[in-house]
């Protein structure tokens, strides 16, 4: 190679260097250019986001974000000690105010701090996971396979991902009462509330609590609701017959007859006039409260004659002893079918006065409420051994469930196996009181057959709770747990001499109120 070459060579090689230096140079300026601009882009994009994060979180939870910028103002310009201060006086404010009066503590704060603090510490931080763990969260079935090569061969697995926020329903609020946290929730779709229903015992245990109950508030909305106490594990006292005395018979209100104590810690009213009960619960299940615990609310009019009670007793053992109480009694079968008889009669008699004048009969002396509480109701529709004894009975209970509720005419059954071969009347009852039973299966005859999946558990019942049963039927969408109050011996001897006494005589000036037990010092569990 000689010199010129060389020079020829060393020349183009200078002149592609410096060519590659200036292409260097105007791409690390023009890359320089665009990572500026993605920069902004980045930027602006960032702070947009965090606007809108900011916006939404102040819309969802304007008492937390209100609260802490306070706290936060607070500190940077008066300082850490008197915002210690301030916290301590409130603190023990509110510690002495629960101390002085705790109901009124819980209706206007408590169940407010409590309902935030459960929702931050609790619901919010766990609640997802217990949704995963029960199932309650839409999978997505597009899934990634990942190929895994090596030198033996190769292997596919399906990558496993955490469900995306919308897969997993959201929590909208959570209130908290003394017994009862309700938990609203927005489903996602391909959810349906029945979904949840199915999924009440798995959240009870994952919660860690005796009871979950799931009620729909909207198509897309559940309420989701933990039982942290039970407010029906003490004996619920009746009412004091003594204080029945100077009450009169026109103060009685029929469509709310006190009955005992709800869940909730309020007092339970079911209605008499209007309306047929059926309840069912095993041997020492409470069947005997259910039935006096109204009966005894009721006494002044019974005793002023707006109500005549009549009793159908197979054993001869639990209405025979408030004999008294009883305008009509039997105890063999021949006996109940005419006292079955006569109903029917008194109610035809009835339909033929007031036909075509009135649509409902209104309770009078003359025209008074015809109780009819019917004890083991199985034991004549079902077990006696005359063929049409039985179906004549079975008949006469059909008509008086049938016409009478219009006409001043309510029957209240009670029953140890609920099935339909027993009671082959049940759904002409539309109100159902379910106590401790022994099979899940008796639920679903008594309550109707989603009852169990929304709450019911009454085959969990202990044998210990006498009196304790879920309530369903007219005007009640979700089942109630209820114990009905515990009616002693003496009490029942007291209502004898009380409907069996004269009548109050009339005092000028105010009418005294019929007494009833005192509302629970706290709300109901699910009050906001």
């Amino acid at each position: 190679m000689n010199v010129g070459t060389m020079i020829v060579l060393g020349g183009g090689l200078a002149l592609g260097c410096w060519m590659l230096a200036k292409i260097a140079h105007a791409v690390t300026k023009a890359l320089e250019t665009l990572a500026a601009i993605a920069a902004v882009f980045v930027a602006l994009w960032l702070a947009i986001k965090g606007a809108y994060l900011g916006v939404r979180w102040l819309v969802r939870h304007p008492r937390t974000v209100g609260t802490s910028a306070a706290v936060i103002a607070w500190w940077h310009w008066l300082g850490w000690l008197s915002l210690a201060v301030t916290i301590a006086a409130i603190v023990a404010g509110f510690g002495v105010w629960r101390w002085v009066s705790v109901s009124s503590f819980d209706v206007w704060a408590g169940r407010r701090i409590r309902a935030r603090w459960q929702r931050w510490t609790i619901y919010a931080p766990r609640m997802p996971r217990w949704l995963r763990a029960c199932r309650l969260t839409v999978s997505d079935d597009r899934h990634a396979l990942v190929v895994n090569v090596n030198p033996l061969g190769r292997s596919g697995a399906v990558s496993r991902r955490r469900p995306r926020r919308d897969q997993t329903p959201r929590i909208l609020g959570v209130r908290s009462g003394p017994s009862w946290d309700e938990v609203r929730v927005r489903l996602v779709p391909g959810q349906t509330p029945e979904d949840v229903d199915e999924a009440a015992r798995a959240l009870a245990v994952a919660r860690g609590v005796a009871r979950c109950q799931v009620r729909e508030l909207e198509s897309n909305v559940v309420s989701i609701d933990f039982q942290r106490r039970n407010l029906l594990s003490d004996v619920v006292a009746c009412l004091d017959v003594a204080e029945l005395h100077q009450a009169t018979g026109d103060e009685v209100d029929l469509s709310r007859v006190w009955s005992g104590r709800t869940e909730y810690g309020t007092d339970w009213h079911q209605p008499l006039a209007g309306g047929h009960t059926l309840c069912a619960g095993a041997t020492g299940a409470g069947k005997n409260s259910v039935m006096w615990a109204p009966i005894v609310s009721i006494g002044p009019a019974i005793r002023d004659g707006l109500v005549r009670v009549s009793g159908i007793d197979p054993k001869g053992m639990e209405l025979a002893y408030g004999r008294d109480v009883f305008h009509r009694y039997a105890v063999t079968s021949k006996d109940a079918l005419e006292l079955l008889d006569e109903l029917v009669d008194g109610m035809e008699a009835r339909k033929g006065e007031h036909a075509g004048s009135v649509r409902t009969v209104p309770i009078t002396r003359e025209n008074p409420l015809e109780l009819l509480e019917f004890d083991e109701i199985g034991a004549l529709v079902r077990y006696v051994r005359d063929r049409k004894t039985r179906e004549a009975i079975t008949e006469r209970v059909a008509l008086l469930t049938t016409q009478g509720r219009a006409l001043g005419y309510t029957m209240r059954g009670y029953v140890q196996e609920p099935t339909k071969d027993t009671v082959p009347v049940r759904e002409l009852f539309p109100r159902r009181i379910c106590l401790r039973v022994a099979t899940k299966s008796h639920v679903g005859m008594v309550l109707g057959e989603h009852a169990y999946d929304r709450g019911a558990w009454a085959n969990r019942i202990g044998e210990s709770e006498a009196g304790v049963g879920y309530l369903f039927g007219e005007g009640i969408r979700e089942p109630l747990r209820v114990r009905a109050a515990w009616v002693p011996d003496d009490a029942i001897k007291d209502l004898e001499r009380l409907v069996t006494g004269p009548a109050p005589l009339a005092i000028p000036g105010p009418r005294p109120v019929l007494p009833f037990p005192q509302p629970a010092a706290s709300p109901a569990g699910g009050a906001a």
